[in-house]
């Protein structure tokens, strides 16, 4: 992983936000607003949130503004008329976003959809801020060797990965014994499986410590979330599948820990906020004010943790089996995830369809090996038209 800690950085920084929208590009934003005279805002995107994406770009005043969806260009451009920002819109106008001069770029596009731009602002150098895990999931080895070709910075902004990297001694990689990734359950760590069969949407993205876009939210209530993030790591740390472990923590805390041959463990934590994380990568290689809520571990008082319940949460079967067959199979964990997911949300399947769904669309998909990004992209459209099958199969969810 390429960590370039001596960069010279500028007076005020100028920095991108692809996502800008979302839960973890507003909460980017959010930082920034309270130091403005630090930074300036080269490009902000987003899908379709088009009244925030123009506000955004306006206090902030952002040199370009790109909407995703070709149908609000209009809308955007009309709020935008009487100012001197650029609006551009579609999946290219995104990654030419990502292409912009910017000392850093914050990765919050949701999805597989973020690779394309993702990869971009690799490829221009710089620092990118990634809190888009599938970038790695879907395309792992050839994703970081395109960071390390153009010598780009790579901080990962996940609490839990953020966490690790904190605590990693690259310096002493060999002394590492294991990754634990805290897990906080989710809202139904204690539900039955009957109890699971009736969760409704409402129900699933409502997480009980963090504030969450509704996919990542749904994705922590199946545990799929930290499947993800083990595969992520993996590609993240020089460690072997086997020294990555999950641990349940309720209370969300412990963000994530590194033991140590000598029987050391470090952890960071911290109180669940977001604004931690991206606090630390905005701020790289130094630390900044961010307004989170200090810790207090006499008022927490107690903090549990205890192993995972593979059988009751069996996405964390599959991500460990993807990772270990290689190949694409990552990438088509994560296509049908996404499929359900979506699904789900639109109430065409239940909850415990979501993670069927994903184990038969990997039974039924023959993954193959990716040697370049057209391989990724084929196993991706492979894996979205069988899990859309398997979806159009489900009877409907009221």
């Amino acid at each position: 992983m390429n960590f370039q800690g001596e960069q010279i950085v500028a007076e005020k920084r100028r920095i991108s936000v692809l996502g800008s929208t979302g839960s973890v590009g507003c909460s980017t934003l959010d930082l920034v607003a309270r130091q403005p005279e630090k930074y300036q805002i080269e490009a902000l995107t987003a899908n379709r949130n088009v009244a925030r994406l123009a506000e955004q770009a306006q206090r902030f005043g952002a040199r370009l503004a790109v909407i995703g969806d070709e149908s609000q260009y209009s809308a955007l451009k009309e709020a935008l008329r009487d100012t001197d920002i650029e609006v551009a819109t579609g999946g290219d106008a995104i990654i030419e976003a990502a292409a912009r001069p910017a000392d850093w770029l914050m990765a919050a596009i949701v999805g597989a959809a973020g690779l394309g731009p993702t990869l971009e602002a690799v490829r221009r150098g710089g620092i990118v801020a990634l809190a888009n895990k599938e970038c790695l999931v879907c395309s792992g080895a050839i994703f970081m060797n395109e960071v390390m070709a153009n010598k780009a910075t790579l901080l990962p902004v996940d609490s839990e990965h953020n966490a690790v990297f904190q605590v990693f001694e690259f310096n002493r990689e060999k002394a590492v014994e294991k990754i634990i990734l805290t897990a906080s359950g989710g809202p139904f760590r204690t539900f039955s499986h009957q109890e699971m069969a009736r969760v409704t949407p409402e129900q699933a993205v409502k997480h009980p410590n963090w504030t969450m876009g509704a996919k990542i939210s749904v994705d922590s209530a199946t545990m799929m979330n930290k499947g993800l993030e083990v595969i992520e790591a993996y590609h993240l740390f020089p460690v072997e599948a086997g020294q990555l472990e999950i641990l349940v923590h309720p209370q969300s805390v412990v963000h994530s820990m590194v033991a140590y041959v000598d029987g050391s463990v470090l952890a960071q934590l911290g109180s669940p906020d977001m604004r931690t994380p991206i606090a630390y990568t905005l701020g790289w290689p130094e630390r900044i004010t961010a307004p989170t809520q200090r810790l207090d571990l006499a008022a927490v008082g107690q903090l549990t943790f205890e192993t995972p319940n593979e059988e009751h949460f069996p996405a964390l079967r599959l991500a460990r089996e993807a990772l270990q067959s290689g190949g694409a199979a990552p990438t088509v964990l994560n296509a049908a995830n996404e499929v359900a997911v979506q699904a789900f949300l639109e109430r065409r399947i239940g909850f415990l369809d979501i993670v069927r769904i994903v184990e038969t669309t990997l039974e039924r998909t023959n993954p193959g090996s990716l040697a370049s990004l057209s391989d990724v992209h084929e196993a991706d459209r492979g894996a979205r038209e069988q899990a859309g099958r398997l979806v159009a199969d489900q009877k409907s969810v009221n």
